[in-house]
């Protein structure tokens, strides 16, 4: 993932029109759907320009996902700074802060669910990706059930994780009051 992010860094004017069309594909068509044929067009570049600044649409692929691990993380962490006034309140702004995302016009589910979903290969470089950004959110919930006080941190993180997720897929299937649900059941478990 280092040699994703150095690329990140040193992306030229092409190589950003790249990703930022590439994203958009991503996640509203699907990674499978969406050809390198589609993208470059899309960035105003041949396909020669986009293999040479990413080597691989599976390179594509990560980098659109370090990214958007990125964006999220540090959404998330000021979304959740900015609406809650302490650490039991931060544990429940995260749900809230979920709510807030999947009221989004573009709402098509979890991208690293998507992503999961279409790369079934363990060894696909995108794979590493998906796996940290779950990895992180559980551990970011851990975190904040200790600030929180919290009894056993890295139980609540577990179940926190799992009610997160769910609702994000029940949600994206179009079943209202998914985020809310979890959010009580989070609340439950806080013994409150």
């Amino acid at each position: 993932m280092a040699e994703v992010a150095e690329l990140l860094e040193k992306l030229t004017p092409a190589g950003r029109r790249v990703l930022d069309v590439a994203a958009e594909l991503f996640y509203g068509q699907g990674i499978h759907a969406v050809g390198v044929e589609a993208i470059a067009a899309g960035a105003g570049v041949t396909k020669k320009t986009l293999y040479a600044c990413f080597g691989s649409k599976d390179q594509l692929v990560t980098a659109y996902l370090v990214e958007r691990d990125q964006r999220w993380r540090e959404w998330l962490s000021s979304w959740v700074a900015e609406h809650a006034s302490g650490p039991r309140e931060e544990l429940l702004a995260v749900f809230d802060a979920l709510g807030a995302w999947m009221d989004r016009a573009d709402f098509r589910g979890c991208g690293f669910v998507n992503a999961l979903a279409e790369t079934p290969d363990p060894d696909h470089p995108a794979r590493a990706v998906i796996v940290e950004q779950k990895r992180w959110m559980r551990e970011y919930f851990e975190k904040l059930a200790a600030a929180a006080g919290v009894a056993e941190p890295g139980e609540f993180a577990d179940s926190a994780l799992l009610l997160f997720e769910g609702a994000t897929v029940v949600a994206s299937a179009d079943i209202p009051g998914a985020v809310q649900h979890a959010r009580r059941t989070a609340e439950v478990l806080l013994g409150g």
